[in-house]
């Protein structure tokens, strides 16, 4: 698995060594298919997590956690969940998940916070 790493901004950092066969690498994936919303990306509207839908939205389900679960279990390199947590800020209406996968490279921890 080889992914280009991102920046603070979480734009492609360019010149940069690749991220190979690292948890890491795993761990960006994870982060970029949970910010990538259902319908966003034009190539396959299917693809993504369904924030509006079925976490943020007005007919949000009302067990969120299982769709995000969902979703980071179907990354590649992902084999399963060791810890996760999830809160919601309804002043901004930022939700945040906290989560430690085991990819095949050893573990990886992710902590994501999504805003519409």
């Amino acid at each position: 698995m080889q992914y280009r790493p991102l920046d603070a901004d979480g734009d492609y950092t360019l010149g940069q060594k690749f991220l190979d066969d690292v948890p890491a690498a795993v761990a960006q994936a994870v982060q970029t298919r949970l910010l990538l919303w259902a319908g966003e990306w034009f190539l396959d509207n299917t693809e993504g997590t369904p924030w509006g839908a079925q976490v943020l939205g007005p007919r949000a389900n009302t067990n969120p956690d299982a769709v995000i679960k969902q979703r980071i279990l179907g990354t590649p390199g992902v084999l399963s969940i060791t810890s996760y947590s999830s809160s919601f800020d309804g002043s901004n209406r930022a939700f945040t998940v906290n989560v430690v996968v085991q990819t095949q490279f050893g573990p990886a921890t992710i902590s994501q916070v999504v805003t519409p």
